[in-house]
Parts: C-alpha cells; sequence; structure tokens
C-alpha cells in the first residue's frame, strides 16, 4: 500500500530505535522507561501482543507466549506455552530465558509480576487501552521495543487505514442497536460489559450501543437490570461448555422481556478476534456491524482488511 511505504520512509527519518550501546528505551504502562539491550529472545504475554510480533515478521524471536495468543494458530503449536495470562508464575516465564518480556497491561497475578520486575530480564509492560488510538499505539510501542520503527509505522498506517474504511461503512447506520455483551451465566445472573472495555468499544467500532450504560467494567446484572437495559442484541464469545448460548439467553425469564427474546438476536464470535484490540480489529468490528445490520452487507463489500494483506515484516 502507497500510504504504508509513505510512512514506513518517514519512519526511517525519526530518531532510530534500533539497538545502541545505550539500547532501546521505552515507556510502559508503569509510567516508566525500560531499556531493552537485546530484544533476541521474547516472551509475549497477551495475544494481541504475539499477533503484531508475528505480523511484523519477529515470529523467531518468540521464546514463548501465553495461552491467550490463539492467532496465529501456529503461535500455540510452535511455542511453549507459559499459562493464562493473569495465571502466570514466575518459573514459568524465567524458565525460558528470555531476553524480553512484553506482557499486556493487566497481567499477573501481581506476585508474578512483582518477581518478574525484580528479575535482571527487561519487563515492558503494554498498554490497553480500548480505543483506535489505544491500538495503534500498542503496535508502535510493541515494534518501538524490537526496534523495529518502520515495520511499525507500516503496520500502523495499515491498521489506520483499516479503521478509516470502518468509520465509512459505521456512517451508514442510521439506526443504531442496543447490545448487552454477556460474559458468561452463572445461575442465571449475567455478566455484562459496562464502559472501559473492549466488549464496549468493539460495538461502538461497529456501530451499536452499549445498553450497559451504568458502570465500568464487567458486573453481573440482575434482572431488573436486564430489562431496563431494553437490549436488542446479546453479544457473547465463544468460551466452550461455558460459553452462553442463544437458547439460555432467549429462555432466560428477564431477556424474554426485553427485544432480544423476540428479535431472536444473539451474536457469539472467537474472542480473541473480538476483543484482542490487535491488527485485526477493524476487521471483527465490520463482521460484528455486518451481523448486527445485515443490510450493510453489500457495503461492507469493499471493504478489504489491509492489515491482513500489508508486508510490514520486513
Amino acid at each position: 500500500m502507497t500510504i504504508c511505504r509513505t510512512l514506513a520512509l518517514l519512519a526511517l527519518l525519526l530518531p532510530a530505535a534500533t539497538a545502541s550501546a545505550e539500547g532501546i528505551t521505552v515507556h510502559d504502562a508503569r509510567d516508566r522507561d525500560v531499556v531493552i539491550d537485546n530484544p533476541a529472545r521474547i516472551v509475549s504475554i497477551g495475544g494481541a501482543i504475539t499477533e503484531i510480533l508475528y505480523a511484523l515478521g519477529f515470529e523467531d524471536r518468540i521464546a514463548g507466549v501465553d495461552a491467550t495468543s490463539l492467532y496465529p494458530p501456529s503461535a500455540l503449536r510452535e511455542k511453549p506455552d507459559v499459562g493464562y495470562m493473569r495465571q502466570l508464575s514466575p518459573e514459568g516465564v524465567l524458565g525460558l530465558h528470555p531476553s524480553l518480556v512484553l506482557a499486556v497491561q493487566g497481567s499477573g497475578p501481581k506476585e508474578t509480576m512483582d518477581v518478574l520486575e525484580a528479575a535482571k530480564v527487561p519487563l515492558v509492560l503494554v498498554p490497553e487501552t480500548f480505543s483506535e488510538a489505544g491500538l495503534v499505539e500498542k503496535i508502535r510501542l510493541v515494534g518501538h521495543a524490537m526496534g523495529a520503527d518502520p515495520r511499525a509505522a507500516c503496520l500502523s498506517a495499515a491498521v489506520e487505514a483499516d479503521l478509516a474504511q470502518l468509520r465509512v461503512l459505521r456512517a451508514k447506520v442510521t439506526k443504531p442497536v442496543r447490545v448487552m455483551f454477556v460474559m458468561s451465566m452463572v445461575n442465571g445472573r449475567a455478566l455484562a460489559a459496562g464502559h472501559k472495555t473492549a466488549a464496549d468499544e468493539i460495538i461502538q467500532l461497529a456501530g451499536g450501543i452499549n445498553a450497559i450504560d451504568g458502570y465500568d467494567g464487567y458486573k453481573p446484572v440482575n434482572d431488573e437490570a436486564i430489562v431496563a437495559a431494553k437490549p436488542d442484541v446479546v453479544l457473547s464469545i465463544e468460551r466452550g461448555k461455558d460459553s452462553p448460548n442463544a437458547d439460555a439467553v432467549f429462555a432466560h425469564p428477564a431477556f424474554a422481556l426485553t427485544p432480544v427474546a423476540a428479535n431472536k438476536a444473539f451474536i457469539s464470535m472467537e474472542g480473541l478476534y473480538l476483543l484482542g484490540f490487535g491488527p485485526r480489529t477493524a476487521a471483527a468490528a465490520r463482521d460484528l456491524s455486518i451481523r448486527l445490520y445485515p443490510a450493510l452487507a453489500p457495503q461492507a463489500e469493499s471493504f478489504r482488511p489491509a492489515a491482513s494483506t500489508a508486508n510490514c515484516r520486513q
């Protein structure tokens, strides 16, 4: 893509971010400067970080990944798995002898992160900001940590082009639907996403309205709150046997009193694709938008994700 090549060229004119005698300096989510001397052997914690590293052509430098690194599928097949990003053990990470640990903000537990921070291995916490700007900044930070600003500029440009295409599609929505994201249903209680969540942002990117408007994060909601929210659609992720399903939602006494049951509107998508906020996020929002608004399908045919075809690996 021309825009990709242009921004990559501009990046070459910026202050160099390649390794030097002083190393690469990265300002991370802890508001600290981390100096990286040798980004040659990486433990990647967070599915979006792994996806970005592969897109930038650094898969050969990855010594291990976490259990959320589901894309590309070869990552978990070929790389040692250090476990779920919120249940890490320091031995599992440090036992791979990394020269750099890239971990998405929110990784844990705190005791493990404290040990990793005290170890003589650079630990970069990558900010997790659920927004268009946060997504682009995540790519740039990972690329900078690898001493590869031109590659990151290329991928960022492709993602920004995809987000621009998405805005054009979203502008065609004339009557936004109310969407409730349900992470799980336990004993009849729905765990629903409020503001400042990946689910909230992806709903907005797709042209919908989050039906939950009273809190931040994920919280269980009672029947009265479900009825009051008046969702048109329930959105969830595929989590195997523990996933919410359409039958359970439609049969729920509270959801039965909302437009969800009348519309038979339940959507489930792969978790990392929908909520990962990596290079494929604009494509995921496009796919969600088409499912929320089937009439947009013809207009969406011209949406060709640039991030999936851009060569930003060298």
